[in-house]
């Protein structure tokens, strides 16, 4: 196993969508999604995860249409994806 962040699904979105990521090892796992000025809208994930596969979901419903990014931090990982909320 390693660390994975995949494509939202579905996307375009309205207005819930699936985020899955995997980590490989035992870590504080922080997910966050971001507007497109860079503003943290939320937050999914904020604790100590244990190795394996995860499928959070977001829910867009009070998110105006537009782009967001989401954000997986773990340990000396990091990627952002981005994703279409269309009302």
């Amino acid at each position: 196993t390693e660390y994975s962040l995949s494509q939202n699904y579905p996307n375009p979105f309205n207005p819930t969508t699936n985020l899955e990521f995997g980590i490989p090892e035992l870590g504080f796992v922080s997910l966050k999604v971001y507007d497109i000025s860079g503003k943290e809208v939320a937050t999914l994930v904020n604790e100590i995860k244990s190795p394996g596969r995860y499928n959070v979901k977001f829910d867009g419903s009070n998110f105006a249409s537009g782009v967001y990014f989401y954000k997986i931090t773990s340990g000396n990982f990091s990627a952002v994806k981005r994703m279409f909320l269309i009302k």
